[in-house]
């Protein structure tokens, strides 16, 4: 097993708005986060507590497109969220979400678990080769892009009809992206 991890902080949102946006989210909003690159993310089908909600999701992470179902395996409201790639066959990699409100923002912890447990480890080499260097990379520049513009495309509450819907707080993100597991190191990025 081997992990893709991206941490960023992003200020003038909370991990609540972030949660319900992406866990209520539908293609026309996602296409609106970053067009062009966010092609469509909405539910097909709704479990408790967003647990169990099965959703479909098209975008490109640099120039892969990655499309799947994805389930909802774990979440817990304004925090944490873990999704599932695959509907009937569930594959072995998992998408988590880690939200911590902090000054005035969201520390938001991104990470791609990949593999196998057990004597299916014996494929996580295969899996190597498209979750490589060159996506590890691409995915830490998808992260530090995307969640800056999530801030400015969730409506806040306090807005009135006639208003902005909020002035944008200036970015401050803070990105370190790792790739864990035998045999990969991560590149130092600036």
């Amino acid at each position: 097993m081997f992990t893709i991890e991206s941490r960023i902080h992003v200020d003038g949102i909370s991990g609540q708005e972030i949660y319900d946006f992406l866990l209520d989210c539908t293609d026309e909003r996602y296409q609106a986060w970053w067009p062009g690159t966010h092609l469509r993310l909405h539910s097909v089908a709704r479990g408790e507590d967003h647990v169990g909600d099965v959703m479909f999701m098209d975008e490109y992470v640099g120039r892969r497109r990655v499309r799947n179902t994805i389930v909802v395996v774990e979440a817990v409201r304004g925090h944490r969220i873990v999704w599932q790639f695959g509907r009937r066959f569930r594959l072995p990699v998992r998408l988590t979400l880690e939200l911590t409100d902090q000054d005035g923002g969201v520390d938001l912890r991104h990470v791609i678990s990949v593999g196998y447990r057990g004597i299916g480890r014996v494929f996580d080499p295969l899996l190597r080769l498209y979750f490589d260097r060159e996506f590890a990379a691409a995915m830490d520049e998808h992260v530090r892009t995307e969640f800056p513009l999530i801030r400015d495309r969730i409506p806040r509450a306090e807005a009135t009809s006639n208003q902005r819907v909020h002035e944008p707080a200036p970015a401050k993100t803070v990105c370190a992206a790792r790739l864990a597991g035998p045999q990969v190191t991560p590149g130092k990025r600036e």
